[in-house]
C-alpha cells in the first residue's frame, strides 16, 4: 500500500485532527484553504454460517430456517465518506473546521432504496499553534481505542460482521472490522480535547467527552467522560497508551442502573521495510465488548453490566497483525483478534464469553488512489452457557480515496 493511500486512511477517512487532513482536493478560498476529501468503497461478501443457534452476544451469526448462506453488497469497515476541512492562520493561531458525512452504498429497501440515512460523524473546530498545542471542540473519533481501529488492516476492507442469513445487511451501513473481536469501538463523541505539541516524538491528548450512554434514551448525565492518550512515535513505528473513564446510566425507570465505565489499552505498531507488525491489548470494566455499553443497548448480552443486578462486567482482549508488501505492491496480511467478557454474577450464563476472529487479506494498489481488496474472515463466538457458533465470510471489492 503506497504512501498516498496510507495518508488518505489517516486524514481523508478517519481524521484525528484537522491539521492532518491534507490528502484530498485542495481549493484556495480567500483567507481559507478548503480540503475536500473522502472515499468510496464497496464489497461483495459471501457468508457461510455453521450453526443454527448463535452464541448470546456473539458476532459469528447463525442460520435462519436452515439456510446457512447469504450474500450482500455493502461498504466495509469504513463507510463511504465526504469530508470538508477548512484551514487558515489568524492572530498567530492555526484555525480549522471539519464537517463530514457518510452515505451508504447499498440498501435492502425494495421501494425507495434509501432506508438507511447518511451518518454525520464529524463536526469540530480546532485552534492552536505548534509552540503550545491544539484545542479541538466538537464531534470526532473517540480517543480511547482510536489507534486500535486506525492500525487495523481491515480499515481498507471488511473484517468481521454481525448478522444471520436473511438479515446480514439489513439496515447496515458498515461492517465491524476488528470491533468486538480485538477492540471496543472508539465511537464518535462530542469532546473538548487538548493535544500537546510533538516533543521529540512524545505527544499527549486529554479530553472531556460526552459519555455516549449505552441506551440513547438515558435522561441524565451526572458527569463528563474523560479520555486521554500518550503516544511516542519513532522512525520505525509508534507506541501508545490510552484510557477512558465514564459514568453511565440506562435511563430506564424499571432498572435505573448507573455504573462506572473504565478502560485502558496499550498498542505498538512497527514497520521494517516491507514488513508491518501491530500488537494491541485492552482491559475494561463496565464497557462491554463491541460498542461502549453494549451492542444494541442495555439489554445486549455483550453489554457492560448485568441489567438485573447492575453489576459491572470485566472484559479484555486484543489483536496481533502482520503484513508484508510483495514486489507487485500488494499488501498481504494476517490478523488474529479476540474480545472476552467475564460474568458479573452466576446468573450471567446466557451472556457473551468470547468473540474470536481470523482475517487473511490482500490489498493491491491499482493506482495511487485506488485499492483492490480480497479478504477471508472467520468469526467464532461462545457464551457462558456453553453455546458455540461460527461463521465465515469472503469479500471482494475496492476502495478509492481522494
Amino acid at each position: 500500500m503506497n504512501k498516498k493511500i496510507t495518508a488518505a486512511v489517516a486524514s481523508a477517512a478517519l481524521v484525528l485532527g484537522a491539521t492532518s487532513a491534507n490528502a484530498g482536493i485542495i481549493i484556495p478560498a480567500g483567507e481559507w484553504t478548503l480540503d475536500v476529501n473522502g472515499n468510496v468503497n464497496a464489497y461483495a461478501t459471501y457468508y457461510d454460517f455453521d450453526d443454527a443457534t448463535a452464541a448470546a452476544g456473539g458476532l459469528s451469526g447463525a442460520q435462519v430456517d436452515g439456510e446457512k448462506n447469504s450474500q450482500s453488497i455493502n461498504t466495509g469497515l469504513l463507510p463511504a465518506w465526504l469530508g470538508f476541512t477548512g484551514t487558515t492562520r489568524q492572530n498567530d493561531l492555526d484555525v480549522s473546521f471539519t464537517i463530514s458525512m457518510q452515505p451508504n452504498v447499498s440498501d435492502n429497501d425494495g421501494g425507495a432504496g434509501d432506508n438507511t440515512s447518511a451518518k454525520w460523524r464529524q463536526a469540530f473546530l480546532t485552534f492552536g499553534d505548534a509552540s503550545w498545542g491544539t484545542v479541538k471542540m466538537g464531534k470526532d473519533l473517540g480517543i480511547f481505542a482510536g489507534n486500535a481501529i486506525l492500525n487495523d488492516m481491515t480499515l481498507l476492507g471488511v473484517g468481521g460482521n454481525a448478522g444471520s442469513v436473511g438479515g446480514a445487511t439489513s439496515g447496515a451501513k458498515t461492517s465491524l472490522g476488528g470491533i468486538g473481536t480485538g477492540y471496543v469501538y472508539a465511537s464518535w463523541v462530542g469532546q473538548f480535547a487538548y493535544t500537546t505539541p510533538n516533543m521529540n516524538g512524545f505527544q499527549a491528548t486529554v479530553a472531556i467527552t460526552n459519555p455516549n450512554h449505552s441506551n440513547q434514551t438515558a435522561d441524565y448525565q451526572d458527569r463528563f467522560g474523560v479520555e486521554g492518550q500518550i503516544q511516542y512515535s519513532f522512525d520505525s513505528g509508534k507506541v501508545w497508551v490510552s484510557a477512558l473513564s465514564n459514568k453511565a446510566s440506562d435511563g430506564q425507570a424499571a432498572s435505573d442502573n448507573e455504573w462506572d465505565q473504565e478502560a485502558i489499552d496499550l498498542g505498538v505498531n512497527l514497520n521494517f521495510g516491507n514488513i508491518g507488525l501491530t500488537g494491541y491489548y485492552y482491559s475494561t470494566k463496565g464497557l462491554g465488548s463491541t460498542f461502549r455499553g453494549g451492542l444494541t443497548g442495555t439489554s445486549a448480552t455483550d453489554g457492560g453490566i448485568n441489567t438485573t443486578t447492575g453489576q459491572e462486567r470485566d472484559g479484555d482482549g486484543g489483536y496481533l497483525q502482520a503484513t508484508y508488501v510483495i514486489p507487485s505492491g500488494t499488501k498481504l496480511g494476517v490478523a488474529y483478534g479476540v474480545s472476552s467478557l467475564d460474568k458479573a454474577s452466576s446468573t450471567d450464563t446466557a451472556h457473551l464469553d468470547e468473540n474470536e476472529r481470523w482475517t487473511v487479506g490482500a490489498y493491491h494498489p491499482l493506482t495511487k488512489h485506488l485499492n483492490l481488496v480480497a479478504e477471508y474472515n472467520n468469526v467464532e463466538s461462545k457464551d457462558h452457557a456453553g453455546v458455540n457458533s461460527e461463521g465465515d465470510a469472503v469479500s471482494i471489492g475496492a476502495i478509492l480515496f481522494f
